[in-house]
């Protein structure tokens, strides 16, 4: 066998289970078709971690639960940047309050703590400038809010370190079951393994010919909004709830910024969730909106299938609006499930920590100084509008799994995410990628192929 276990696709999901089943004495590969890992995570850099109120089952809202404890002592151990945020959810109308009454004895019923029923008054004390009538909000003292891909990136690091053989650009075309495990084809090779683990079931192979999903996209709004006063939403995540829509959500961050998700059953259009957003919080300059992004999501049961475990086969099905909270719960199952199959012992030199990384814009000066004695590099400023320097640039490229394209260094450090979307400093970016990884300007891409950030050059310059 090549592998113990192969794991079918790099996103979260995938990622957690590669760093869960690395503290084990196992040959693991994990096949990923993109240029980078955690490509499935909405490219914007907050997200809720929920506590199972909105979840229609049972099993989804333990999932979150448990994952949101598990996220609390992961965000210490990956120094990613965990921040506590209580939760109101607001009905503004008599059909929404009998909706929110519906969820909030549904939370009751499982055993969900910490929370409780406002009435106008008492929102009014926590958020004075809520911009809509209240009629009657829950209040949950159990969320907060993590950047996804900072987790879905510390855990394929950590995994990387520990052994796990990452295939990225690379496409698994079927998957044969054969005497002994299995035969996973892919665009470039062929694999023989004992287990397989699939989280993309959108795909159809031969062991499994019914993956196709039926059910009806959801689709999600992201915008990031530049300059909100420190005075407005500066505390709690407040989300709406909408009788023509889903759920709009008000997530403050930091440096002055809020992500607005919108959730609705059809696609809209960018000026439609402007008008959205205009209601709630009010006016709002257009070019304060730095980013907008669209994305899909189900609002079915998370499944994770081992129907097929006696052959070695497990296949979760999972894209859900609370993903990124369910992700550690799954991966910790899926986990104890491969290892209750194969015979395997814990490593005694697992190294549970991600590899030190900088980011000058949090550093005192002191500090700045010292990295800067050390690599002249961190003195120099790339991208002013975030203070990412040329060190944490190469670091980014050179590190476990490096960033290879634009959004792989723009997630990684922020470059290009300011308020110039990336006017000041995207070339210089791209050169230093290009220098770093030996390739061509016209070689880099923004996030996949045929993405080239450059499609000729005009002159033969040495250097943009």
């Amino acid at each position: 066998m090549d592998y113990d276990v192969l794991i079918l696709g790099g996103g979260i999901v995938g990622c957690s289970i590669a760093y869960e089943l690395s503290k084990y004495s196992l040959n693991i590969a994990l096949i990923e078709k993109d240029y980078d890992i955690a490509n499935d995570v909405a490219f914007i850099n907050s997200s809720i971690v929920s506590d199972g109120i909105n979840c229609k089952s049972i099993f989804a809202a333990r999932l979150e639960y448990m994952g949101n404890n598990i996220i609390r002592e992961l965000s210490s151990k990956f120094n990613i940047n965990f921040q506590k945020k209580d939760h109101l959810i607001i009905s503004d109308d008599d059909q929404s309050e009998k909706r929110l009454l519906n969820l909030y004895e549904k939370a009751l019923s499982r055993g969900i703590k910490n929370i409780g029923i406002l009435n106008e008054r008492d929102v009014l004390k926590i958020e004075p400038d809520i911009n809509v009538k209240v009629k009657k909000a829950i209040y949950s003292k159990n969320t907060g809010i993590i950047s996804p891909y900072d987790l879905a990136i510390s855990y394929g690091e950590i995994a990387f370190d520990n052994g796990v053989n990452f295939k990225l650009e690379e496409e698994v075309m079927d998957i044969q079951s054969v005497t002994k495990g299995f035969n996973v084809v892919t665009n470039k090779n062929k694999f023989t393994c004992s287990m397989v683990i699939n989280t993309t079931p959108k795909d159809n192979y031969s062991i499994d010919c019914t993956n196709k999903r039926q059910s009806k996209k959801n689709y999600i709004n992201y915008f990031l909004i530049d300059n909100i006063s420190n005075e407005k939403y500066n505390h709690n995540v407040i989300s709406m709830l909408d009788k023509s829509l889903g759920m709009i959500h008000l997530i403050p961050i930091q440096n002055n910024q809020m992500v607005i998700e919108i959730t609705t059953n059809d696609k809209i259009s960018y000026d439609y969730g402007l008008e959205i957003i205009r209601k709630y919080i009010g006016k709002i300059r257009e070019n304060n909106i730095n980013e907008f992004y669209q994305s899909t999501y189900y609002y079915d049961d998370v499944i994770i299938d081992n129907s097929l475990i006696d052959k070695g086969y497990v296949k979760i099905i999972e894209k859900h609006l609370d993903q990124i909270t369910m992700t550690p719960a799954i991966a910790k199952i899926v986990c104890e499930t491969i290892v209750n199959n194969l015979k395997c012992v814990l490593k005694k030199d697992f190294v549970d920590r991600r590899r030190e990384f900088y980011r000058f814009r949090d550093m005192s000066n002191d500090d700045r100084n010292k990295i800067i004695k050390v690599n002249k590099k961190y003195g120099k400023i790339i991208c002013y509008c975030e203070e990412v320097t040329e060190g944490e640039i190469v670091d980014s490229i050179r590190r476990p799994l490096g960033a290879r394209t634009i959004e792989g260094i723009k997630r990684r450090t922020g470059a290009t995410f300011g308020n110039c979307r990336g006017s000041r400093c995207l070339y210089k970016v791209s050169n230093i990628l290009a220098r770093e990884i030996n390739a061509n300007m016209t070689d880099i891409v923004k996030n996949c192929k045929n993405s080239n950030i450059l499609i000729s050059r005009v002159k033969e310059f040495d250097s943009i």
